[in-house]
């Protein structure tokens, strides 16, 4: 499959109205978006072609089901922060702070399309740039991004972590429950979980 061509950063970054947005707008229209990050190491950047939406404290899939704790806290504070957290106690998670203030909702970045900074994903990951396995989860592409705990919190409207405008227009936009929420009961069959149609760097069947 051929690779389409590295995006030029004259893309617009997103502004604070656009996490204000409720949870299920956001998460689908995520779908195309870019997510970059710049560290001293140099930028990297994909095309978000996968997230989900968690719209707590009433939906069990949620951390914030849990309440307010230490770990949760980015999630009830203002929108267009970073809700990072440890997946499975080996890798991170890069979550969307959405809605608003107190209301403790979140977007989960689950895949992205390389697009930029692909030599420095591959010294991270220890893949080829053309692999597919090298940004299509939530642990992967924030190992290749170089997002850790220490992004808890970041303002996304600040200047080294960001969404931007991509100038590649989307593809059609799939929907089907969450991954890996089966013990929330009732919510494990809501569809909120969103995903660019044909796109392979989709974590989960159906990419179609």
């Amino acid at each position: 499959m051929k690779r389409r061509p590295a995006l030029k950063s004259a893309s617009v970054k997103l502004p604070r109205e656009f996490y204000l947005q409720p949870v299920l707008t956001v998460a689908r229209q995520a779908i195309g978006k870019v997510l970059v990050h710049r560290t001293p190491e140099g930028e990297a950047a994909g095309r978000i072609v996968e997230a989900e939406a968690y719209r707590g404290p009433q939906d069990r899939a949620s951390h914030s089901s849990r309440g307010l704790t230490r770990r949760t806290a980015a999630m009830f504070g203002p929108p267009g922060h970073a809700y990072v957290y440890l997946l499975y106690g080996v890798s991170w998670a890069m979550n969307l702070v959405v809605a608003l203030e107190g209301t403790p909702h979140a977007v989960l970045i689950r895949a992205i399309e390389p697009v930029r900074g692909l030599e420095l994903m591959e010294r991270r990951r220890g893949l080829s740039a053309t692999a597919r396995e090298l940004t299509n989860g939530p642990g992967k592409l924030t190992q290749a991004l170089g997002i850790t705990g220490a992004q808890y919190g970041f303002d996304l409207c600040g200047d080294s972590l960001f969404l931007e405008t991509s100038a590649h227009p989307r593809a059609r936009i799939g929907r089907s429950p969450r991954i890996n929420v089966e013990s929330s009961g009732e919510w494990a069959a809501r569809p909120w979980r969103f995903y660019e149609r044909g796109n392979r760097y989709v974590s989960v069947r159906p990419r179609d």
